[in-house]
């Protein structure tokens, strides 16, 4: 399970990075941390920019409310996000491991 904390105004939780994949998706858990997975290189903040947005848009928050507050060069990162509810991260991984599960068949 996502290990959800709550900060100033919002919730903390980390994330696994896989960058370089063939697309943008949450591929589900992995030891208590969001796994997601992002096309662009880890080039230049790239990754994290690209991270950001996909966060922004799976939770339906504002790109502002998204903050990356540890593991810029690091594919384990600490993200803050305003505005966004503990259920709402933990259903997203949720619902990528029951599609993964789908697809395995």
């Amino acid at each position: 399970m996502i290990e959800v904390s709550e900060c100033a105004g919002g919730l903390s939780f980390l994330v696994r990075v896989q960058p370089r994949a063939s697309r943008n998706e949450i591929y589900g858990e992995w030891q208590g941390a969001l796994r997601v997975r992002l096309s662009v290189p880890p080039v230049e903040g790239r990754a994290n920019e690209a991270l950001r947005r996909f966060l922004a848009d799976c939770l339906n928050v504002p790109l502002g409310a998204v903050k990356i507050a540890s593991g810029q060069r690091s594919r384990l990162k600490r993200v803050e996000v305003q505005g966004t509810r503990a259920d709402q991260v933990r259903a997203i991984a949720t619902l990528s491991e029951a599609r993964k599960g789908h697809s395995d068949r």
